[in-house]
């Protein structure tokens, strides 16, 4: 990639290899497990300081990587900083990077984190990078859901890692690969930022933007497609992953086209209430169906009773029942711990009935 496609103030690096950028992505998977979240430095005292308070560790200069840039050897030998090293930073130091790959945080996702960060605390450092142009301020490179809650549960401090990358497309692509490994990537993400990334011409073309995330440019032309959508639309859509895939967005696209904004709110509202499938949607936009027809599956069955769940006053989820013999629980936004713990109680509860 040239450098004249990269934002304008930001240095980039010459083009690495898919090897090595497996490499680090890997280094970055690996970083939470290697450092030790205990071992993090009372945040007291340190406002009075340009840099943050650090561990106490031998000098910088003991550990020379030739691989590091010249301007994160700099900072961290200036800083006596090691890599991998859990600081305490404080929250307003932080800053949204120009080259997340989020772009949308539900209210109530990080409401639920805000509750759960009060009551345990932070139990994963986020990484973040040096804005070199501007002491004592850092970039967020991974953790941006924790930064919102954080600052929702009025904390003033947050622990981080301090990581050697530039702030770009390849700082992009690392936070992009590392939110698809954990399906918090969602295609209304895409839409913004590769529509962004096109008008900044950070890429000449939807081909060039394709091949360098390894996509076909047929899922980029999708993606690119609900970037006329407004936020509000949108927003509705991703609030629900397991009903808004690549496929149903696209045919609501469509239908807003054709329709505007309050046709498609009613649409996407319908979409959820009624169970439609994709191809019920298509036959709407179509015109082969009304958004008034009363197009449900055969099989589809009316619920007779439904509550909402709540978890420490956060809704997650509802269960409705259906007849006299059928149940349905439908739960988000769950910790694995929580979500292991629920299944086990109904596990238990089925056996002793």
């Amino acid at each position: 990639m040239k450098p004249s496609q990269f934002a304008k103030g930001f240095q980039a690096r010459p083009d690495i290899t898919s090897s090595e950028k497996r490499t680090a992505l890997d280094r970055l998977n690996a970083i939470d497990n290697l450092v030790k979240n205990d071992a993090a430095p009372s945040a007291k005292g340190a406002s009075k300081r340009a840099e943050p308070a650090l561990h106490a560790v031998p000098s910088a200069d003991e550990v020379v990587n030739a691989n590091e840039s010249a301007d994160y050897h700099a900072w961290r030998t200036a800083n006596g900083y090691q890599p991998g090293q859990v600081i305490e930073l404080e929250l307003k130091a932080i800053k949204p990077s120009p080259f997340n790959p989020r772009h949308f945080y539900l209210k109530t996702s990080i409401a639920e984190l805000a509750v759960n960060l009060a009551k345990q605390g932070q139990q994963q450092a986020i990484h973040v990078i040096p804005d070199y142009a501007n002491a004592g301020t850092y970039f967020v490179s991974d953790g941006g859901r924790r930064v919102r809650a954080l600052k929702e549960a009025n904390n003033e401090t947050v622990k981080a890692v301090v990581v050697d990358l530039p702030i770009g497309i390849e700082s992009y692509k690392l936070g992009y690969d590392l939110n698809v490994q954990r399906d918090s990537q969602t295609v209304f993400d895409n839409a913004v930022v590769w529509r962004r990334f096109l008008d900044e011409q950070h890429f000449q073309s939807q081909k060039e933007l394709a091949e360098h995330l390894g996509l076909d440019e047929s899922t980029v032309a999708v993606a690119l497609s609900l970037a006329k959508l407004p936020e509000s639309v949108m927003q509705e859509m991703v609030a629900r992953p397991d009903r808004f895939g690549s496929n149903m967005a696209y045919q609501v696209g469509r239908y807003y086209s054709a329709r505007g904004v309050e046709s498609t709110l009613r649409l996407i509202n319908r979409i959820v209430s009624d169970d439609l499938s994709t191809r019920q949607v298509a036959d709407i936009v179509k015109g082969r169906a009304t958004p008034q027809e009363n197009v449900k599956p055969a099989t589809r069955q009316r619920y007779a009773q439904r509550m909402e769940i709540k978890l420490d006053g956060v809704a997650v989820g509802d269960l409705k029942s259906y007849g006299d013999d059928r149940l349905e629980l439908r739960l988000r936004g769950l910790s694995r711990d929580k979500r292991d713990d629920i299944l086990r109680q109904i596990e238990q509860m089925l056996q002793s009935s």
